[in-house]
């Protein structure tokens, strides 16, 4: 039986992934609207869930992350934690507005960087003191979310696509500090992802759903790998880009 902490909770994928991995598992649903994790409280208990506990999350407040993870914590050690909170933010609103630009990178890259650092330094601590324990060398998982956005950043979203950029960058740089440790982290790039965030927007192409991201993630997960591109055929397009000319590049559509 393990602690599975999921942040950002009432997101699709957030909830997705925690319904697979619920099975004989405690399970920490953290959220900035806590009233709001009733469905997934529900079908993570139908889904062999231990037990289900509930923490208010508010990622922009930075000070609040290492109280948090010593809130989550106190339910038990946590050997897994999924990170799926962040915002796409409104372009037009970020050309004009230097104040709407700086929410969504500090949403989707300082945030992470901040509670993902929290939550490896307080797993660090655990396998120190044997609090945690590795099994098949494994004693503590990470999952963290980039993009296709940020492969290479788009001029029609360029202030999310840097963002994701900056965060797979730290991602990246993580996963170098934490080899041959016990602690797994493994980066999801999905494309469009047809949901409520991305709700009156025309899907672009190689789209996926929710559930199709979540169960991707968790195979490569479960299967240890470091990354996993959603769809897979996303990687070959990723490394295409690099051999756009600059000249085409401006032009491309979301």
């Amino acid at each position: 039986m393990g602690h599975v902490l999921v942040l950002g909770a009432t997101s699709e994928i957030g909830g997705e992934v925690a319904a697979r991995l619920a099975n004989h598992n405690t399970v920490t649903l953290a959220a900035r609207r806590t009233d709001a994790l009733d469905g997934i409280a529900g079908r993570l208990i139908d889904g062999g869930a231990v037990a289900v506990h509930r923490l208010y999350f508010e990622a922009d407040d930075l000070s609040s992350h290492r109280p948090f993870v010593e809130q989550a914590w106190s339910n038990g050690p946590v050997d897994t934690v999924i990170v799926a909170f962040g915002i796409l933010g409104n372009q037009d609103a970020c050309e004009v507005s230097g104040e709407a630009a700086a929410q969504t990178i500090h949403t989707d890259f300082t945030a992470q960087a901040s509670i993902i650092t929290e939550i490896v330094a307080r797993m660090e601590a655990d396998i120190a003191s044997g609090a945690l324990k590795p099994r098949d060398g494994v004693a503590g998982r990470i999952m963290a979310f980039s993009s296709i956005a940020g492969a290479r950043v788009r001029r029609s979203n360029y202030v999310y696509g840097s963002a994701k950029a900056g965060l797979d960058g730290f991602l990246q740089g993580l996963q170098d500090r934490l080899h041959g440790s016990s602690i797994q982290l493994t980066i999801v790039r999905p494309g469009f992802v047809i949901g409520r965030m991305t709700e009156g927007m025309k899907p672009a192409p190689m789209s996926s759903r929710p559930e199709e991201v979540a169960e991707a993630a968790v195979t490569a997960f479960d299967g240890r790998k470091a990354q996993v591109w959603v769809p897979r055929k996303l990687a070959l397009l990723a490394f295409a880009t690099t051999f756009t000319p600059r000249w085409i590049w401006r032009k491309m559509p979301r």
